[in-house]
């Protein structure tokens, strides 16, 4: 689980989120939930994360503000 994270301090610090052992298990399952991949399968996640966000920079906005979003609710 999350084993992208550390991958991933640019994005976290642009929506912005800190992660802790409160809230990684939550996070963890939105990334997922996002990118459309099965809750725990972190390298089909981390590939489909990185899709987002290291392609355009319309991409990585878009995925920023529904991570956002999502953490909003």
């Amino acid at each position: 689980m999350s084993c992208y994270f550390r991958y991933m301090k640019d994005v976290l610090a642009e929506v912005p989120v800190e992660i802790s052992p409160a809230n990684k298990k939550e996070i963890d399952a939105i990334l997922h939930e996002i990118v459309g991949v099965p809750y725990k399968d972190c390298s089909p996640a981390w590939k489909a994360i990185k899709t987002h966000i290291k392609g355009s920079d319309e991409a990585r906005a878009a995925f920023v503000a529904r991570l956002r979003e999502k953490l909003a609710e």
